[in-house]
């Protein structure tokens, strides 16, 4: 069966008020990006309350589909075949038809449901549904009407022509990209960042990211991992700028100047400060982390209140209450786990003390930090002014500023 358009279907823009149009507009913006990736020349129009995507003569339906479901905002992909308007009767043979070619056979129950675009029809919806019923059952009698609960529902449209459809493939679901405003990821080569920049992402956040790269401790092939691993979650998200950021003097130093059980907690305050100064940079309007309350040491309720206390801008975690299950899950579903097990280690694994502190004191803290005082401005000064940007673009080569 040949498609000739897609009927997209979306939730939360639906009930909208007069900013409805704002939500559509970003809705229509990135499917056509994401289309734009595809061999052919796709239509994405609003008509009368729906986004249809019109599709070339020819083009590749398994990639087409797949575009989409990688679009947030989407929760529903309806493959359209389209007649021409030529009376009811043809209308009846044209349906019919469908359903011979799309459900063959067919023995279960179902329903026809009508909705009358063009007013002027001159039957109902109601006497539109009940007469295609009843040719349908005569070509397929051993199938049965259920108007309440039916395992098929037949959708027809009329508009200037005939819009059929039965399926509905699930999509992304979430908000358009870009309507939430903007936020930095801190990406690590981990599962859990990667979880919560898409899940972020989902709610129409564009987001930007920053991994602390240590060389030599952390090869060029974990730097590459993130790279990866940024692709993947650009998939949905659209564009990421990814600042590497070098960490090293700024780890060997917290390494030689404080303890050893308080390491962990330290690095993680001037990560953060960090992070908060690129996206101050960037506009962003939060910092976003993979944390899970009591995952490890610095993931307490105390570590995270310690990691909190120097930034201005707030911290966005979207799996703090996951089992580490759900979130390998979820990892799974946006192809990024086989990536993150990779075996290279980052910045977070190669400086950990056998006994990190987990409940630590903000007073103590502090004063550790005082420490560093002589030389730690100039070390972030310089990690600041050499970080290197990398532009992460889905299905496109990683451009390096």
């Amino acid at each position: 069966m040949i498609f000739h358009a897609f009927l997209i279907k979306y939730a939360e823009i639906a009930i909208k008020g007069k900013n409805r149009y704002i939500f559509e507009d970003a809705l229509v913006k990135q499917m056509n990006i994401a289309l734009s990736k595809i061999e052919g020349e796709f239509e994405v129009k609003k008509e009368q309350g729906r986004i249809y995507v019109f599709c070339p003569e020819q083009y590749d339906y398994d990639e087409t589909v797949d575009a989409l479901q990688h679009v947030f905002g989407i929760v529903g992909i309806c493959p359209v075949v389209i007649y021409e308007e030529q009376g009811f009767e043809q209308m009846a043979k044209d349906v019919v038809s469908y359903m011979k070619n799309c459900h063959p056979n067919y023995n279960g129950s179902f329903k026809v449901y009508t909705r009358r675009a063009k007013k002027s029809y001159p039957i109902t919806s109601m006497e539109v549904s009940a007469e295609l019923g009843g040719r349908i059952l005569d070509e397929f009698p051993d199938a049965s009407v259920d108007v309440h609960d039916p395992e098929l529902t037949l959708s027809v449209e009329i508009r200037d022509k005939i819009y059929v459809y039965s399926q509905t493939i699930k999509g992304a679901g979430g908000m358009p990209i870009g309507t939430n405003g903007k936020a930095m990821l801190l990406l690590s080569g981990g599962i859990d960042s990667p979880v919560a920049g898409y899940m972020i992402a989902k709610r129409g956040v564009k987001i930007d990211a920053v991994y602390f790269h240590a060389p030599p401790y952390t090869s060029e092939r974990a730097k590459q991992k993130v790279v990866d691993l940024a692709k993947q979650v650009a998939k949905y998200s659209g564009p990421i700028r990814l600042h590497v950021v070098n960490f090293t003097d700024i780890q060997l130093y917290i390494y030689d100047q404080c303890p050893h059980d308080e390491l962990t907690i330290i690095m993680r305050r001037y990560m953060m400060r960090i992070a908060e100064h690129f996206a101050k940079q960037s506009k962003c309007l939060g910092l976003i982390t993979g944390e899970s309350i009591g995952q490890v040491a610095s993931q307490t309720l105390q570590s995270l209140a310690s990691t909190n206390e120097v930034c201005t801008l707030p911290v966005y975690r979207p799996v703090i209450g996951f089992d580490k299950e759900e979130i390998v899950r979820i990892s799974r579903k946006i192809d990024t786990f086989e990536t993150s097990i990779q075996p290279f280690e980052d910045c977070c694994t190669i400086f950990v003390a056998k006994h990190p502190v987990t409940k630590p004191n903000l007073k103590v803290i502090r004063r550790s930090e005082q420490k560093l005082s002589e030389k730690i401005d100039e070390l972030m000064e310089t990690a600041l002014n050499t970080t290197e940007i990398i532009e992460i673009q889905y299905m496109i080569q990683p451009i390096y500023l």
